[in-house]
């Protein structure tokens, strides 16, 4: 079956093959018998299966007020995570449980205590000169005053989030705002979306320049003044939702249809369980704590660093400028583009957990603004060759990012009746079998950007990444560990998308990768295929990837159960 890519069941077995291990996952039962007659019984009530999924498709009604139609199933199967887990992955998800946190503790307490060396509170640690217990001693502790800041800044975007309509589309030409649908959930829900991401961002940065010159409400170095203190904050927030969303699962899901549970409390709880939590009919964690309340808070952090820069010396540094008017750009564009993030992984197919819940609240605002903490502490000041070389790659990295965004939007919303780079599109046409058994053709962009390597947006925003860390010197290592922790998030993101996209297309993702033979790189081959984007970041669908999962009963009778 494996060797076969032409029987049936062909990749409903290599769906089960652990991308890392390639090995096949094997039910847990509890006997030997029922060990040794997996695969025969799987082939057995797969077949079972699949025809009361095709009878149920034909009986499912034509409309649902949620958007829930008769078309529904046919994006219904690659979703989310795994439902199961290897040990591989099993160890991953305890070790970012147990260690996170502490990461970012240690490069904020790098900062304020060793003037941003990682090294030397190691070397302290081992030489005897400090200790973990003087180390966090000497750490600010939770505040009152901390916990009114930040209660007042979730309160406050949480308000914009949910009680300010959008109006910013109805006068910036070309900004898609407003209720927008979502993609298609597995259950075959469309949600829809308050997009006012823009609007917040204006309102919310509008008041902060207000108040800095005129009103005087508050210092605009009061982030940086309660940092460490709104760390703790900001990780009672984090464990408070991803909690909330664990056990929401369990008693009261938004859509118990697009749950997933795969036995493992620790995976259930990092990766999450419901796949779109909500709160009423309007407040989507997702979006809300994706863009809000930490991209948000991201421009205002640096602005917030860069009043301390001028505090401290009397003077901002042009490197300073940099970070900021880079990190500005591409926070804007991701709110310029809310519209388009609903049909991205994050959205289309992660679930709510602690991986999103805890690292939107904690990870992305105190790592992803490193540059900026670093520059309070070391004013670095730039040659106008160094600046404008940063400014350069930065520029050209969000140009290739948006750029190759683009034409893969234009080439989807056109179906290929388009010009890219002047020319009519390439493609390969490729063919699919969706739940209920249709076949189904889609067309894989092979020109402009996606002609020069495959998930060539990503090696634009590492360029840019890069230039965030380029503005900091050489001096220290700490400003680089965001392009080293986006090189890693985007190319296991790759090996993710290849894996599943591989699964959707089959043999006509030879094609594709012996057409579009680079990867990220321009002239460096890769052997396995990925999807361009845009086509793995939908929710994949088909009969080809219905997988099979497992339950094993009281009474010692195994159910398999399809996805």
């Amino acid at each position: 079956m494996m060797d076969n890519p032409d029987h049936p069941l062909h990749e409903t077995v290599l769906g089960r093959q652990s991308i890392f291990s390639q090995r096949l996952f094997q039910i847990q039962c509890s006997t030997d018998r029922f060990r040794r007659s997996f695969l025969p019984k799987a082939i057995i009530i797969f077949k079972v299966k699949a025809a009361e999924t095709m009878e149920s498709t034909r009986r499912r009604p034509q409309h649902h007020a949620n958007g829930k139609g008769s078309e529904a199933v046919e994006k219904s199967a690659q979703w989310g995570r795994a439902w199961e887990v290897d040990w591989f992955s099993l160890i991953g998800v305890v070790g970012l449980l147990c260690f996170a946190p502490f990461i970012v503790f240690y490069f904020v307490m790098a900062c304020d205590q060793y003037e941003c060396s990682i090294s030397q509170p190691l070397l302290d640690l081992c030489q005897g000169k400090a200790t973990l217990l003087s180390i966090w001693a000497r750490a600010p502790s939770f505040t009152w005053t901390a916990a009114k800041i930040y209660a007042i800044w979730v309160s406050f975007q949480v308000f914009l989030y949910m009680c300010i309509p959008d109006f910013t589309h109805k006068f910036i030409p070309g900004y898609v705002g407003g209720v927008q649908d979502g993609a298609r959930t597995p259950a075959g829900f469309i949600n829809k979306y308050e997009i006012n991401g823009l609007q917040c961002w204006i309102i919310t940065h509008a008041l902060w320049f207000a108040n800095a010159n005129y009103f005087h409400w508050f210092s605009p170095t009061i982030i940086f003044d309660n940092w460490i203190p709104l760390l703790w904050c900001t990780n009672i927030l984090g464990y408070a939702v991803s909690t909330f969303a664990f056990v929401k699962a369990y008693l009261f899901p938004t859509n118990a249809e697009d749950c997933k549970f795969t036995g493992n409390i620790f995976y259930n709880y990092m990766m999450g369980i419901e796949f779109n939590p909500r709160i009423g009919k309007w407040f989507d964690f997702k979006l809300f704590f994706n863009g809000r309340p930490g991209i948000v808070a991201w421009t205002l952090i640096n602005l917030s660093y860069m009043a301390k820069q001028q505090e401290l010396y009397g003077h901002v540094t042009n490197s300073m400028i940099l970070v900021n008017v880079l990190q500005g750009i591409y926070v804007l564009d991701f709110f310029w583009n809310e519209a388009w993030y609903l049909k991205t992984i994050d959205i289309c197919h992660d679930h709510f957990g602690w991986y999103l819940g805890w690292g939107d609240c904690v990870w992305l605002p105190y790592l992803y603004t490193l540059q900026g903490l670093y520059l309070v502490y070391h004013p670095v000041q730039l040659s106008d060759t160094h600046a404008v070389a940063v400014l350069l790659l930065g520029l050209v990295g969000y140009y290739i990012f948006r750029s190759t965004n683009h034409q893969k939007d234009l080439f989807r919303r056109t179906e290929g009746a388009c010009s890219i780079w002047g020319r009519k599109p390439t493609y390969i046409e490729c063919s699919y079998l969706s739940a209920d058994g249709r076949s189904h053709r889609s067309k894989l962009l092979t020109s402009g950007f996606w002609g020069v390597a495959r998930h060539f947006n990503y090696t634009g925003d590492l360029m840019g990444s890069l230039a965030y860390c380029a503005a900091c010197g050489l001096g220290h290592i700490l400003p680089y560990f965001y392009i080293v922790y986006m090189t890693i998030l985007l190319v296991h993101r790759c090996v993710r998308d290849e894996h599943r996209c591989s699964s959707k297309y089959g043999k006509d993702w030879r094609r594709y990768t012996d057409t579009v033979p680079y990867r990220l790189i321009p002239g460096l081959p890769t052997s396995s295929p990925i999807a361009p984007e845009g086509e793995e970041e939908l929710p994949v669908s088909g009969f080809t990837h219905c997988q099979i999962d497992k339950q094993l009963t009281v009474n010692g009778n195994l159910e398999i159960f399809m996805r």
